[in-house]
């Protein structure tokens, strides 16, 4: 384990250097998955994953969950969603939400969705 590794780091400076919507950046490792930050407003398609569970806690902000055979969720800052795999779902902001991002590594964030995966810079 290297010395970076077990300092703190600060969300608020790592969100700052974020300046597109829809854009993850990877800001530690967990064990088998990257933590991520992202800042987006509008709707993402709906998509699925088939393998992992997929991890979401609003920092700023409210998102809207939206699920193909359920009733959409609010979620709001200090909350947190996770949807499970094989669960077809769309998040979603009507203005900017500051999220936190949990990934199984090399998962693409579109999944089965016809959008371009996103590149998850390390910031």
């Amino acid at each position: 384990m290297t010395e970076d590794a077990i300092n703190a780091i600060n969300l608020v400076e790592k969100l700052g250097v974020i300046s597109k919507h829809w854009d993850p950046h990877v800001v530690a490792d967990y064990n088998d998955s990257e933590v991520m930050v992202v800042k987006f407003q509008g709707e993402f398609p709906f998509h699925k994953h088939d393998r992992t569970d997929d991890f979401f806690l609003v920092l700023t902000g409210e998102m809207i969950m939206d699920y193909e055979d359920r009733t959409s969720e609010v979620v709001r800052a200090g909350e947190m969603v996770i949807v499970p795999k094989r669960v077809v779902h769309r998040p979603r902001a009507e203005r900017e939400v500051q999220v936190l991002l949990i990934e199984a590594k090399g998962e693409p964030n579109t999944c089965d969705s016809d959008r371009e995966p996103a590149s998850k810079p390390r910031i």
